[in-house]
Formats: structure tokens, C-alpha cells, sequence
């Protein structure tokens, strides 16, 4: 299960930016997005956060998921469209088979909320894929 790899490299950044922060004393919530076609089960992730943050400064932390629509453009013709699930990779209006993929691999931390203070944007660097 990759969601447990992807929920420890969450809380290690969200941990790293606390520290940095130094007057963090609790996270209460992360918001991640997570692409359709980045290959994760958003309910899957959300127990392995939960397992993850435990014993850390986002121990009770809400894990809040932002699902992000795969989309792909048509190189010869430049149509764009939602690939959808099955991903549908050729283009739907003239057929051809040279796309390029838009959106729907994001797996990314967009933003964090402290306890002590106002939410700090966190660093919209992509999570490293386990290989």
C-alpha cells in the first residue's frame, strides 16, 4: 500500500515546516490535492494519515483531500479534455494519439493550518513518487 509511503513523506514535510516555523505547537489540518490519475485511494491515504500523524505535532490532524480532474490536449489539433476513468488518451475529436497530460497526477500539499496561528501556505513541491 503506497498511500502509507505517500501519508509519512506528508507529515515529514508538514513536521519539517513546523519546526522551521518554531512556534508551532499543534497542526489541525493539511490540505493535499491529489490528481485522478496519480494512482491514490483517497480513503486509503486519509487512514494511513491518521496512523502516520499519531505520536507527532499533527497527531488529530484532518486530512483534507482535493480531488484534481485528469485533462489532456490534443497535440495536432489542440482540443482539450477530461480523460476521465479510464483514462481516454486520444483525442476525442480528431482521433489522434499524440496528447499531452494537463492535469491529474498533482499529488501536492497545498496549504496547512497551525493552531497557533493563521493557515501558512506550505511549498507546492510534489510529493516524491515512490519508484
Amino acid at each position: 500500500m503506497h498511500e502509507m509511503s505517500i501519508a509519512l513523506a506528508v507529515v515529514g514535510q508538514v513536521e519539517e515546516a513546523a519546526e522551521r516555523a518554531g512556534d508551532v505547537t499543534a497542526v489541525r489540518s493539511v490540505r493535499l490535492q491529489v490528481g485522478e490519475l496519480a494512482g491514490v485511494v483517497p480513503d486509503a491515504l486519509s487512514f494511513c494519515f491518521e496512523l502516520a500523524c499519531a505520536g507527532t505535532v499533527l497527531a488529530g490532524a484532518e486530512l483534507v483531500t482535493e480531488a484534481v480532474p485528469g485533462r489532456a490536449r490534443c497535440a495536432p489539433c489542440a482540443h482539450e479534455w477530461l480523460v476521465g476513468m479510464p483514462p481516454l488518451l486520444s483525442c476525442p475529436r480528431c482521433g489522434a494519439g499524440t496528447t499531452d497530460l494537463l492535469a491529474g497526477r498533482e499529488l501536492q500539499i497545498v496549504s496547512v493550518h497551525w493552531e497557533d496561528g493563521p493557515a501558512h501556505a506550505a511549498t507546492r513541491e510534489p510529493i516524491p513518487e515512490e519508484r
